[in-house]
């Protein structure tokens, strides 16, 4: 899916002006985007040199225009510009909340281990997609990536050897990333995430097992 297409932020918006993304890496950065007002100026500078060079691209003839042209007006989904984009619904921006049919409050969390819970949202056009809930303080097992994955932080944080991971953030980690990522006890961390292919844990079986168990 990835293909490290997507490695930086920059890459990132860049697909995202094209309009290139995968439809759950499309919402992440819509969600981005409401959390990250500095960002949106960036993004609407792009699609407007992006609409300044179509200006300058010499137009192919159109058969059915009139045809074409009422089907688009018709049509319900009309897509704003980014700074228009600016809604957002309490700690769930509008865009991720619309995404996964669920508020903060009411997704039906499951528990994959002490202090750590999930809701999967399985496979959409070619990305596992899920929302993640970890308790305050908790440290999740050290792991890698076989792949890509792009996480989103709504509330909280977490930090691990990169950084700090706060609201609006999105942590962008490949298999040259083993990390363990520990929740900030200020409160739970919550994020949505979207991975190509499976992590791997790392480190030493008794840390594993005292990541795994630890509360």
């Amino acid at each position: 899916m990835y293909q490290g297409q997507f490695s930086s932020l920059d890459a990132l918006v860049s697909g995202y002006v094209a309009g290139s993304l995968p439809k759950p890496v499309h919402v992440l950065m819509d969600a981005h985007l409401e959390l990250s007002p500095d960002n949106r100026a960036i993004i609407s500078g792009l699609e407007s040199a992006a609409g300044d060079a179509l200006e300058h691209v010499t137009p192919d003839t159109l058969s059915g225009r009139d045809a074409a042209l009422a089907s688009i007006f018709a049509s319900d989904d009309i897509t704003v510009s980014a700074g228009e984009r600016v809604k957002r619904c309490g700690t769930m921006p509008r865009a991720l909340q619309d995404f996964i049919g669920h508020a903060v409050d009411d997704i039906p969390w499951k528990t994959k281990m002490p202090g750590f819970r999930e809701f999967d949202m399985d496979d959409v056009d070619g990305c596992h997609v899920s929302m993640f809930w970890i308790k305050p303080g908790r440290t999740v097992p050290a792991h890698t990536h076989e792949g890509m994955e792009l996480s989103l932080i709504i509330e909280g944080a977490f930090r691990d050897g990169r950084g700090r991971f706060g609201r609006g953030d999105i942590s962008i980690a490949d298999p040259s990333v083993d990390h363990r990522p520990t929740a900030e006890t200020s409160g739970p961390c919550i994020g949505f995430a979207v991975t190509d292919a499976p992590l791997r844990l790392t480190g030493s079986l008794r840390q594993r097992l005292g990541d795994i168990l630890s509360i």
